[in-house]
């Protein structure tokens, strides 16, 4: 017995017709296309993950300035 996996159940709801030719072995005509979506989605998570870096860094700096601001009204208050 063959183990279907989550992505060919999601392949399945999405496009019925692709996924019988993804198993039927047919060769999509636009490879340049498949291709150009592949650079396009590893571009794109490039660039979602040095947004999650900075969005850290924010935080931190955020952090380092609250903790700066009470170090200095307590050594104004000593």
């Amino acid at each position: 017995m063959r183990t279907i996996r989550a992505s060919e159940i999601a392949a399945y709801s999405f496009c019925q017709r692709a996924w019988w030719y993804q198993h039927s072995g047919v060769v999509p005509e636009n490879q340049m296309d498949l291709a150009d979506g592949i650079q396009m989605h590893a571009r794109h998570g490039r660039k979602m993950l040095a947004i999650g870096c900075l969005h850290l860094a924010a935080y931190g700096l955020m952090l380092l300035a609250v903790i700066l601001m009470a170090v200095f009204w307590t050594l104004r208050l000593l």
